[in-house]
């Protein structure tokens, strides 16, 4: 009896957080009098199916491009972030002594601090490097976002890393860079994966300075990029908002599955030693 309870319970909450996947899904495919007749149910095929939505996004949007930019800027993003975040988070953890754990919690404060308190200070630095309306305003602007919180996370997990790892390959003969290449990293691949997802999803969804420091059309990103087209005044494409949708959350949640274990173990372990 307790079974069968446990696992009604499992079926509702699975349905509960389905439903609204289940029916972008089904939108993508429906036209419209499939969508807008109120006695139809939304999560059937009461019509055949149809792809005209799908032709419309890819045919009279910019949609691959939309695509192409955000994982341009979001490839870039991720990159100064390991670039900046691994060291930083490395010199807070171990050579910063007593002094490190507190520059940690500084470093997450400032990560608490809503982007749009940054946003004219920003938008200013980027006006004077001659970066606006060009997505290198979002490379520039996007790592005051992730590093405070990458560097944070990855100071928490090179602490949980036993010292007596790196000084017995310093012992070896290896100097500490070696010993942090060679030992430290291979350990930290949990707490570097979740810094990638974490940076890139952020790039992914990203609005304000997105909206903001880029207006041409061919520059956006698809967050912005997708919305400004689809939604013309009073005017929502839905099924072709739905597709855009569903097309970017299909290989986002198979990273997300395949890397979940990791993901995981990074942001806890990052969480708990920082």
């Amino acid at each position: 009896m307790n079974r069968v309870a446990v696992y009604t319970t499992v079926v509702g909450f699975c349905f509960f957080f389905a439903a609204p996947f289940l029916w972008m899904i089904l939108t993508t495919f429906k036209t419209d009098r499939d969508l807008y007749r109120a006695q139809n149910n939304p999560f059937f095929f009461n019509e055949p199916p149809t792809l005209d939505n799908l032709e419309f996004l890819f045919f009279n949007t910019n949609y691959v491009g939309f695509i192409r930019n955000s994982l341009l800027v979001g490839t870039l993003v991720v990159i100064i972030t390991l670039l900046l975040a691994i060291p930083a988070g490395y010199s807070l953890a171990r050579l910063a002594g007593r002094w490190g754990e507190r520059a940690s919690i500084g470093m997450f404060l400032i990560y608490l601090v809503p982007p749009i308190l940054l946003f004219i200070p920003l938008f200013r630095i980027v006006v004077a490097l001659g970066l606006n309306n060009s997505l290198w305003a979002l490379v520039v602007t996007y790592p005051t976002i992730t590093i405070p919180f990458s560097t944070w996370l990855l100071a928490g997990f090179f602490g949980s890393i036993p010292r007596d790892l790196e000084e017995a390959a310093m012992v070896d003969g290896y100097s500490r860079l070696s010993a942090f290449t060679r030992v430290v990293l291979p350990l930290s691949v949990s707490g570097i994966i979740a810094v990638i997802v974490f940076t890139f999803t952020l790039t992914l969804h990203e609005f304000i300075y997105a909206l903001t420091f880029v207006t041409a059309s061919a520059q956006r990103t698809i967050s912005v990029g997708v919305p400004v087209e689809l939604i013309r005044g009073d005017v929502f494409f839905w099924q072709s908002l739905m597709a855009a949708a569903v097309i970017v959350a299909i290989p986002v949640g198979i990273v997300y599955s395949l890397f979940l274990s990791r993901l995981v173990a990074g942001l806890t372990m990052g969480a708990v030693k920082g």
